[in-house]
């Protein structure tokens, strides 16, 4: 289990992808079981028993996770029957939980990344690279992944791992390489170095905390939800309106969908004031996505009232809401935030095209669009040779603080926060943290939702979890414990979280001195 980390343009998935043949190397050597090879693409690397798990996944939407899995390995199993047994096999052996007759673009998230993992294993991979692969996954399932990875390096296979989560390098890693700059400035073992030791090897300073020590929660309500209700099938807005980023629903979508089947939300009510961040914890699939799309406009509930600002907006198209103070950082960078093959500079107007700096009444103002992103790249820290290559030269990282970046440059009243800070490196980490904090601090509500439980209880002011569509914990940012926030996510536990005064550690000072 050899560990690869450094910092977002630092070359981690560049190496990566060059030992999976997707790039090739100017100079220099590979060898796989000691022999020297040259791989000539995918096919090759696939054929010596090298895998690869992107952190931007390689998948058809519109494929069955079966199609998917089997498409370029037809000759191993077929395309019908063996090869959905094979898939249930890996599936259950590993404990992946994937359907092999469920279409890519219905899946959340984390489901999109264990088709990626089980279409390695269909493979029959036997050096397996992982690229942040944990990035979407609660504790539990962390362990039993790292669970699977330790069973599997035990049969003799070879995993590499990117991760920017430290804690988790040094838990699993046997072998760790550190990556500046597209060179290689240390090579270590986790007996060697402390997680502060390994943060300043990458990025050459101290590792952050999301830690937030002073309240500035105001009594002003600024998002209120009474009683949201959405069935699967339910009612869906008209596309007559371009969505947050660009994004847009399927031209099937109407106002005549008869709600029908189960709840995806079920009356959920709540209300973030002014300056306050209010967590959602929950395992993806559990009416996440469906809470956010509700109150961006993407889709009209079933029932229940959305209040913007004392506004009542449940009605209102998705424009209409940005343009009254509404930002939006989305899940899925790729599907969602940005349009890869666009420049920078056309990526910053996205989901702003009628508001300054992009737009001077009904005409786009190019010149002051430029102007704007130039700021922001370099506000951000922003790797790029410059404004005009396109958002896909970009690593994800650098992807994603342009995009926090666009959203905060129109001062939102209320923050959709979607895994803000997902698969970016530490240092990154603590300027997206430094901008929520300032913001909330001038009165900015953020609606936060992560699956880095550490960073939802670092930030947050309240805490919701929800499960199976319904809000059923809560718990104070200040005493719960990540386990404890777990347990609650797969159901296991209800109603205020609260460790028990006799419990290991109760009350006792956490590491960074929150009690």
């Amino acid at each position: 289990m050899h560990a690869i980390v450094g910092e977002n343009g630092a070359g981690k998935s560049t190496l990566m992808k060059t030992l999976y043949g997707m790039h090739k190397p100017d100079e220099g050597t590979i060898a796989v079981d000691g022999e020297t090879v040259d791989i000539a693409g995918p096919a090759d690397a696939i054929a010596r028993g090298i895998g690869m798990v992107h952190q931007h996944f390689m998948l058809a939407d519109n494929l069955t996770v079966l199609e998917n899995v089997t498409l370029g390995a037809e000759k191993l199993y077929g395309i019908g029957g063996r090869a959905r047994k094979k898939i249930m096999e890996i599936s259950a052996a590993y404990s992946l939980g994937v359907r092999p007759d469920v279409l890519v673009e219905d899946l959340g998230v984390a489901d999109r990344q264990r088709v990626e993992i089980l279409k390695v294993l269909y493979r029959g991979a036997r050096t397996l690279i992982l690229d942040e692969p944990t990035a979407v996954l609660v504790p539990q399932e962390v362990d039993a992944l790292f669970h699977n990875l330790r069973e599997l390096k035990s049969e003799g296979l070879t995993v590499i791992f990117i991760s920017h989560k430290l804690g988790e390098v040094l838990s699993v890693a046997d072998d760790i390489t550190v990556i500046r700059r597209g060179t290689t400035v240390a090579s270590v073992t986790p007996g060697e170095v402390t997680r502060k030791q390994l943060a300043e090897l990458m990025v050459g300073s101290e590792l952050p905390t999301p830690e937030t020590r002073e309240s500035t929660v105001t009594d002003q309500p600024m998002l209120q939800l009474e009683h949201l209700t959405l069935a699967e099938g339910g009612v869906s807005a008209p596309l007559a309106h371009t969505g947050a980023g660009g994004t847009t629903l399927p031209e099937s979508a109407t106002t005549e969908t008869v709600a029908a089947g189960r709840k995806l939300l079920d009356d959920i009510s709540f209300t973030i004031h002014k300056g306050e961040v209010l967590g959602i914890a929950g395992v993806e699939g559990n009416g996440q996505t469906e809470l956010i799309d509700a109150i961006i406009g993407m889709h009209t509930p079933d029932s229940g009232t959305i209040r913007l600002d004392g506004t009542d907006v449940s009605s209102w198209p998705v424009r209409r809401r940005r343009e009254a103070g509404l930002g939006y950082i989305p899940e899925d960078r790729h599907r969602h935030g940005i349009l890869l093959d666009s420049p920078l500079w056309e990526n910053r107007i996205l989901g702003h095209v009628t508001e300054p700096p992009n737009s001077r009444g009904f005409r786009l103002d190019i010149k002051a669009a430029r102007a704007d992103t130039e700021r922001i790249v370099e506000e951000y820290d922003v790797r790029t040779p410059g404004i005009d290559v396109t958002a896909a030269s970009l690593s994800g990282g650098n992807q994603q603080k342009l995009i926090v970046g666009r959203e905060m440059s129109h001062h939102p009243k209320l923050l959709i926060a979607a895994h803000p800070t997902r698969g970016v490196d530490v240092g990154a980490q603590a300027q997206i943290w430094d901008q929520i904090r300032e913001a909330r601090r001038e009165g900015m509500a953020v609606l936060l939702i992560s699956a880095d439980l550490d960073e939802l209880i670092g930030l947050s002011d309240t805490l919701r979890v929800i499960f199976g569509g319904k809000l059923v914990a809560d718990a104070d940012p200040a005493t719960v414990t990540p386990e404890e926030l777990g347990t609650a996510m797969t159901g296991a536990a209800s109603g205020h979280l609260e460790t028990p005064d006799d419990a290991p550690g109760a009350g006792a000072d956490t590491e960074d001195g929150r009690r």
